[in-house]
């Protein structure tokens, strides 16, 4: 079965093929992936990928076809990633028929992909990666104008190509409980891929609380800020670690300011980062609005025990009191309690660290996901949307 995977984010792709979801994928499939990127000239990606590597770049049975999304000043060219999407879809259909489009995004992306499936025929498949409903309505503490139109369209663009999609991968069972048009999504429920094989867990631990994440007021660093600073004075060698890219931190260093416990750091590569977390005595995810967190288990495979918001998956995944510790989504008091519980009792984060470690190991693994994947893709191939998963 040939896949045409349109890949929302503009991220590029591990090096690594023990670390990439494509190289998995060509155990059962092949196929194209549309990649958008942050460089603007070839000799970057040469640079990284290796010469050679533009505009075409093999791993395993996939093909990646770029797309600079950036200009060289920074901004993004979003209609041009839309038109790259549609040019190059019908391009490679032409040469060689693809069975399936798999689109990573409900929004625009989806739209495209709605486009393509029409033009081409091929079966589709819409992967939900957040929970829609809460879509654009936390990116700061005041909704303009903007926020609830990119709400109304999030809405429009995930009823239409959920109507049109032939199936629909979701993260947790309720992520689209909240719409009424659920009960005939014909959906197959599994984590986002996580390299979990190549997640060591550390021999010794820092005293550091971490944070891994972005755009910062979505995922909680607020509310994290204001709950370690209640329990610090209680912890004086315990250091909270707040890493990621956000453009407009001024908000979040003048909270942390005076508090010499607290470390704000640039973001990372993800082998890097996994590491720091796995060096970490605990990792936070204190979200208002989450699908279900990779960082989680990416922690969890390492061994970290984790407090998470009980925003989207995450209690799918956490479980509260058996992988982890939950407390209500935007409530910095609850957050607070579960970090002095956490940071107070060594033997609870052994045996929480433990549980999601042999949790990740059984239930979030790169063959679960290859596993479940190509069931989708052959269930949308075959049957279309003839019958429910």
């Amino acid at each position: 079965m040939r896949v045409l995977y349109i890949q929302a984010s503009w991220v590029p792709p591990p090096q690594d093929p023990q670390a990439d979801r494509f190289s998995f994928l060509s155990e059962t499939l092949e196929g194209d992936v549309l990649q958008p990127v942050w460089f603007h000239r070839p000799d970057q990606v040469e640079a990284e990928f290796g010469k050679g590597s533009y505009p075409d770049y093999n791993k395993g049975r996939f093909c990646f076809h770029w797309f600079f999304c950036f200009r060289p000043d920074g901004r993004r060219r979003r209609f041009g990633t839309f038109w790259f999407y549609l040019r190059k879809g019908l391009e490679i259909h032409r040469r060689r028929r693809y069975d399936c489009i798999v689109v990573y995004s409900h929004m625009a992306p989806a739209l495209v992909a709605v486009v393509l499936k029409l033009l081409t025929g091929a079966r589709l498949i819409v992967e939900v990666m957040t929970a829609p409903e809460l879509s654009y309505l936390y990116e700061h503490p005041r909704r303009t104008l903007a926020d609830r139109f990119m709400r109304l369209f999030s809405d429009m663009s995930l009823h239409l190509s959920v109507w049109c999609s032939d199936r629909v991968h979701l993260l947790y069972p309720t992520q689209l409980a909240r719409y009424r048009f659920r009960r005939r999504v014909r959906s197959y429920v599994f984590h986002d891929f996580v390299p979990v094989s190549l997640i060591q867990r550390a021999e010794e631990r820092e005293k550091i609380v971490i944070f891994v994440g972005a755009p910062w007021y979505l995922k909680g660093v607020d509310l994290l800020i204001e709950a370690f600073r209640r329990v610090a004075g209680q912890f004086p060698d315990v250091k909270l670690r707040i890493q990621g890219h956000f453009p407009d931190r001024a908000a979040f260093e003048a909270l942390a300011a005076d508090e010499p416990q607290i470390e704000i750091v640039k973001a990372e590569p993800n082998p890097q980062t996994i590491t720091r977390i796995g060096r970490a005595l605990l990792l936070v995810q204190p979200s208002r609005c989450e699908g279900l967190s990779r960082v989680l288990i990416e922690a969890m495979s390492a061994g970290v025990p984790v407090i998470a918001s009980n925003a989207g998956g995450n209690p799918h995944c956490v479980r509260d009191g058996e992988a982890g510790l939950l407390f209500p989504a935007g409530d910095s008091e609850a957050l607070a309690k579960r970090l002095h519980e956490l940071l107070a009792d060594g033997e609870l984060r052994k045996r929480l660290g433990k549980r999601g470690y042999d949790l990740a190991h059984t239930e979030y693994t790169e063959r679960v996901y290859v596993d479940q994947f190509t069931l989708m893709v052959q269930a949308a191939v075959q049957h279309g949307s003839a019958d429910s998963a």
